[in-house]
């Protein structure tokens, strides 16, 4: 992408995201994504121009997915911002995948050109790898820490390992059947001081190496789907636990996703797929 500015040649982009009679494009594509109707759904807007906040925030709440991705074009990027129905975040794994996804499949990039995102977490890249995307992200390591006063109250189950990052406490747990029978208190969850909180233990399947749940109650989504800025956390988490570096993890939520992760140092890659489920025009 390097020497062309996306402003140069603008009519694709102002052809597929401002059309008006038909008003702004938005599709909905499954991250993380074995098939459709798994994974994590996520709203797309590629805008011609940035849009002010509260409509963006609007948008999202309409969509009322865990998170809708707005771009606009910014040199040889795009600018990326990710909503909650409630509020904007600092990083968003699956919404990336669902944009980039969405470039190449709208034509606006070439298939074998990276995309660039500049984002609240610093640049953000993915490419295409087979059928699959691949995203360059930075690591979100937790620390250990004592576990929060209401924690283990919230959970509804005996905690063990703790941690926690800029974003979110991890906790392990003792098996995957205790993540997957999990029933957390949402309201309690919601009181503690972070984004989210993610549970976590080693993998019962050999085909994965660990499973994970996701729980955002404080940011509107109770249980996120598929969370990619966990793996963040996740990756080099498991990957000092198990003693390699590529790791292949199992979110267990109820539409289920897959998450392939590459721990480099101060980076991490996550892998995935991504399957276009709708295409629509919002009104206004």
């Amino acid at each position: 992408m390097t020497g062309t500015k996306l402003t140069e040649a603008p009519s694709p982009l102002f052809g597929y995201a401002a059309r008006k009679h038909m008003g702004q494009s938005i599709v909905v594509v499954d991250a993380f994504a074995e098939q459709p109707f798994t994974g994590n759904p996520a709203a797309v807007c590629v805008m011609a121009q940035p849009r002010d906040v509260q409509w963006m925030q609007l948008v999202a709440r309409e969509m009322n997915l865990s998170e809708t991705a707005f771009l606009s074009p910014e040199g040889d990027a795009f600018r990326l911002r990710w909503y909650t129905p409630t509020v904007e975040v600092d990083l968003c794994g699956h919404a990336t995948m669902a944009s980039a996804h969405v470039l190449w499949e709208s034509g606006l990039l070439p298939t074998t050109v990276e995309a660039r995102f500049q984002t609240r977490s610093g640049l953000l890249t993915a490419r295409r790898s087979g059928d699959g995307i691949v995203m360059d992200f930075p690591t979100a390591e937790a620390q250990a820490c004592e576990a929060p006063p209401g924690l283990t109250e919230a959970l509804g189950a005996p905690i063990g390992y703790t941690a926690k990052n800029a974003f979110d406490y991890l906790v392990e747990l003792g098996s995957e059947t205790i993540v997957r029978k999990l029933r957390p208190d949402f309201l309690r969850l919601a009181a503690l001081p972070t984004r989210g909180v993610m549970v976590t233990s080693r993998s019962d399947d050999p085909a994965f190496d660990f499973v994970s749940r996701f729980f955002a109650p404080a940011f509107g989504i109770p249980e996120d789907p598929v969370t990619g800025s966990a793996h963040c956390c996740l990756g080099p988490h498991w990957s000092s636990r198990m003693g390699k570096s590529d790791l292949v993890g199992h979110q267990v939520s109820e539409r289920g996703g897959i998450v392939r992760v590459q721990v480099r140092g101060e980076r991490v890659l996550l892998g995935g797929n991504a399957i276009t489920m709708m295409r629509g025009a919002l009104s206004t």
